[in-house]
């Protein structure tokens, strides 16, 4: 009996949404995209040049089989519906089906919801449209940008440097990781001094000479300034003031990036990874739901229906004084408000109590998401602070102190921010004190803070360059290619990352800085707005970009190899240190007429990953004579389970080979399966 067919990306959507649904539905995955550009035509971008950039697709290796099975599915359903996630390139997955499946409009519509709950499901069948061909086109020429961008710059520097890549996001990212880094190399240390008087209960810091800000730069200084001042001091003013302590707003991509690498230690691509499963689905006693929205965001919107049902839950749970307001900002030019925030389905969902259900990552990371969205709709906290000004001898010293008086917001997330009190002694105006000791200290100016991975995301998104999708990928790519280096969770550029930057910005400062991105990314949002022709705005970055890359080409100077002292045993050729993605090597100088490469003898340890599924081996972590990482049986050649990409120390459910790390997820080694 026919049925209605709904296709969305992830195979553990498929599942929780067709219980939803019922025996009427059939609901499949697309695992993803399913073609992508091709690399035919000039320089391989899979687009035709003369014709206004049209694009020439390709299906993914690897998904005609599914992609056949998705022609069958359609043949043997009424009617078909596009779900796929809530944002451009969501926009873009369906486009790609229509298209690639042979949809006509009266075959489907498309629909799409922000949370994976019964409710929500059944709600956007009401609300199915068309496919957005504004939003598509957006997503689409970002693509033909990143692959003209990334091709061209790619080749340059993998003939004239030691990188191997180059990217419109990337390269501004890394720029801004190695102009930080020459800023703190360009600081000019300082000595300074501060000047403190110590009473019973509190201290007091100098601020002001004669009215005037007082700085001390020499030791002689400090030391003159505590022979004419005496141990007596008059308090001149006491001034207290209540102030409102805000409760923050609800997660975006970005802040929840920001506050998961800060207060859980995780990197923004595990962040995602386990937002990820949060908001696909979780099963739980009886029922296997969505704990939280869309993870992809950049609005700080809440559904009315959420705000209401968690106005109710603070009056039950707190009380009718803690129940806040709903805050607003002025939409900045980059924020697609698209969707919500990222925010817990239902506030009746507590942490504590679906636990046992979680991960230990992903109770952590839940929990703060779900704390987060409740105390942003709960009432600021209030404190009051106190300041003290003390004199002597037209020197005036200060105190500050804080004490809460109304918890609010913190009462449920004082866990995630510091607001210990501050708490000054009861004291009159024009009272005397005696200080116990009066002292100067030595301090050091300090040079700008190097980023960390949360910094470098919030600088981003401050800057208005990327996306938030992009951002856990942009980092990880500056990792993988040994652009960066992290100690104490801070980046610091390595020799290629300083040299791929300084190469960029002698050719190309005009388009790979931050004011270009961001116009770009501006232009981008007119497009799916409708405001700008998408192939115009390809063929006028096209026509300034590709002659800046041929001068590039012909000028830029390519940076010879450093020799090892050492000659090739097979030509008599020097051997020099070449750079991989997968870290440097030695080879023959004289390559490709000789392809000597030094074996590396240091690489003896045995990196075992898991239980081989097909003996009683061990999956180990191999390299091939090139350096180029790879995963297979210790007890090859009798057996010849490898993978390219690292097992997750699981098997798969359905074929019980290797579940592997890929790009789009975890999948398996050899079937369809993808998690």
């Amino acid at each position: 009996m026919p049925k209605k067919l709904v296709i969305v990306e992830s195979p553990s959507k498929s599942k929780t949404i067709e219980k939803y649904l019922g025996s009427d539905y059939k609901v499949v995955s697309s695992l993803g995209h399913i073609r992508d550009l091709s690399t035919s035509g000039k320089y391989g971008f899979g687009v035709d040049l003369e014709n206004h950039f049209k694009p020439d697709y390709k299906i993914i290796k690897g998904k005609k089989k599914l992609v056949t099975e998705l022609k069958k599915d359609i043949k043997n359903s009424d009617f078909v519906y596009l779900a796929t996630d809530p944002d451009r390139e969501g926009e873009a997955i369906s486009w790609h089906l229509y298209d690639t499946l042979g949809l006509k409009d009266s075959d489907y519509q498309r629909i799409v919801f922000n949370e994976i709950t019964k409710d929500v499901i059944l709600n956007s069948f009401s609300k199915a449209r068309k496919i957005d061909d504004d939003l598509v086109k957006s997503q689409e020429t970002r693509r033909i940008l990143d692959r003209i961008i990334g091709f061209r710059l790619s080749k340059l520097m993998q003939s004239k440097t030691e990188g191997k890549s180059a990217g419109r996001v990337q390269s501004v990212a890394l720029k801004l990781i190695v102009d930080r880094e020459r800023e703190i190399q360009a600081f000019n240390i300082e000595m300074y001094y501060e000047i403190d008087a110590y009473f019973k209960d509190f201290d007091s810091k100098l601020e002001t000479y004669k009215n005037e800000k007082i700085e001390i730069k020499e030791e002689s200084q400090a030391q003159a300034i505590l022979d004419s001042l005496d141990r007596k001091f008059i308090i001149e003013s006491i001034e207290k003031k209540k102030k409102d302590k805000k409760s923050k707003f609800p997660f975006t991509t970005s802040t929840m990036q920001q506050e998961a690498s800060t207060k859980l230690n995780f990197t923004s691509k595990k962040t995602m990874s386990v937002a990820q499963k949060l908001y696909e689905g979780i099963t739980l006693k009886d029922e296997t739901v969505g704990l939280i929205t869309y993870m992809r965001t950049d609005s700080i919107r809440m559904s009315d229906e959420f705000v209401k049902s968690t106005y109710a839950y603070i009056h039950e749970n707190y009380g009718k004084e803690y129940i806040g307001y709903v805050k607003t900002t002025k939409k900045t030019e980059n924020v697609q408000d698209a969707h919500e925030a990222i925010r817990p389905t239902s506030i009746n969902r507590r942490p504590e109590d679906i636990k046992e259900y979680l991960t230990n990552d992903e109770y952590k990371l839940y929990h703060l998401i779900y704390y987060r969205a409740l105390a942003s709709l709960m009432k600021d906290a209030k404190v009051e602070a106190t300041s003290i000004v003390l004199f002597n001898q037209d020197y005036r010293f200060k105190s500050t102190g804080q004490v809460l008086i109304f918890d609010g917001y913190l009462k449920v997330y004082a866990k995630y921010e510091d607001s210990t009190d501050k708490i000054l002694p009861e004291l009159q105006e024009n009272q005397f004190l005696i200080a116990e000791r009066v002292e100067y200290s030595e301090h050091k100016t300090k040079p700008p803070a190097r980023y960390t991975e949360s910094r470098l995301i919030k600088e981003m998104e401050e800057l208005g360059i990327g996306r938030p999708s992009t951002y856990a990928k942009t980092i990880d790519t500056l990792k993988e290619r040994a652009y960066v280096n992290i100690e104490d969770k801070k980046f610091i550029p390595t020799d290629i990352g300083i040299e791929i930057t300084d190469k960029l910005q002698e050719f190309f400062k005009d388009i790979i800085n931050v004011k270009y991105t961001k116009e770009m990314e501006d232009d981008l949002d007119k497009i799916a707005e409708g405001e700008l022709v998408w192939y115009k705005l390809l063929d006028r970055f096209y026509h300034d970009f590709e002659p800046k890359v041929e001068i590039a080409f012909k000028e830029m100077e390519k940076k010879s190899p450093e020799a090892t002292g050492e000659l090739c045993p097979k030509c008599n050729s020097p051997l020099v240190i070449k750079q991989s993605k997968y870290g440097k090597f030695i080879a023959c100088s004289n390559y490709p007429d000789c392809k000597y490469i030094k074996s590396n003898e240091k690489q003896k340890e045995v990196v075992e990953i898991m239980n081989c599924p097909h003996c009683d081996g061990k999956i180990v972590e191999k390299v091939t004579r090139k350096g180029k990482i790879f995963y297979g049986c210790n007890h090859y050649p009798k057996c010849k389970t490898a993978s390219w990409d690292k097992p997750t120390g699981e098997l798969c459910p359905n074929c019980h080979e290797l579940l592997v790390e890929a790009k789009e997820g975890i999948k398996c080694s050899s079937c369809d399966y993808f998690k």
